[in-house]
């Protein structure tokens, strides 16, 4: 399995890892126009964020979306790990930690101090996961408002 940056051709085939991952998720469903113009934006603007792809033999097996900011409270860049997923007919073979590992160490190089993500209360497997990666649970809890489009 390589783990490589995605490139405008990966779109297609990350909408349809998007897909797995939003159909399991409360507050997201899957819309593939949304969804290509969000990866487009992130993979054209490598200040935005990176997406790194896991694939073999031609074929995206998961994925993981790294966006970027800065802490006000350390001084440094900080990211936002927006999406990780794994295709299911890939599960349990590791391929979550590689892409997590890649992603941690994509961060770092890029002077990151912090990785922050978001997963369903419910879910409580994913939550297991980031635990053995070393993520702890955040007295902060996330409070959102959505706007609409202009």
């Amino acid at each position: 399995m390589e783990i490589r940056p995605a490139t405008p051709a990966d779109i297609p085939a990350l909408c349809r890892l998007l897909d797995q991952l939003f159909a399991q998720e409360a507050e997201f469903s899957p819309d593939r126009d949304a969804q290509q113009r969000g990866l487009a934006a992130v993979i054209e603007q490598p200040a935005v964020g990176e997406i790194l792809v896991a694939e073999e033999d031609g074929r995206a097996f998961g994925m993981v979306n790294l966006l970027y900011t800065v802490s006000t409270a350390l001084g440094a860049p900080v990211a936002l790990l927006e999406d990780m997923v794994v295709d299911a007919a890939a599960r349990g073979r590791g391929l979550g930690t590689q892409l997590l590992e890649a992603a941690i160490a994509t961060a770092h190089r890029r002077g990151c101090r912090r990785i922050t993500l978001l997963t369903d209360a419910d879910n409580l497997d994913a939550q297991r996961f980031y635990a053995r990666q070393g993520f702890a649970h955040s007295p902060m809890i996330p409070l959102r408002r959505a706007l609409d489009p202009l």
